[in-house]
């Protein structure tokens, strides 16, 4: 399964960021080989309109099972994900990745 994050870095001590379509990057965290990828999102922070929509078709390019982040995505990008398998859980803002990925597992966190 692939979790990913909204992040501001690529480490589990870096901490979650709370915008969405245009967070500073993703790391993707695979549950069955327990790596760890950093995607800089380079696109959706420079975007004018439609860092969401980027966004979005980067997670199903990348087959997301779970998003964690801090707000959950806008309007056109909730569509999308909710034709969509991937959940999404909010609330993560202030944790760090690891933080964010245990209160995740323990429930702690919003699914939208």
């Amino acid at each position: 399964m692939k979790v990913v994050f909204s992040a501001q870095g690529n480490t589990w001590q870096d901490k979650v960021d709370p915008r969405l379509g245009r967070a500073e990057g993703f790391v993707v965290f695979d549950e069955e080989s327990r790596a760890l990828e950093y995607i800089q999102n380079t696109e959706g922070m420079n975007a004018g309109h439609g860092a969401g929509l980027k966004m979005a078709q980067l997670m199903l390019d990348l087959k997301a099972n779970v998003i964690i982040t801090g707000n959950g995505p806008g309007e056109k990008s909730s569509e999308i994900f909710s034709k969509s398998n991937i959940e999404i859980y909010t609330g993560a803002g202030e944790m760090s990745l690891k933080d964010a990925y245990y209160a995740y597992k323990d429930g702690k966190l919003t699914k939208l």
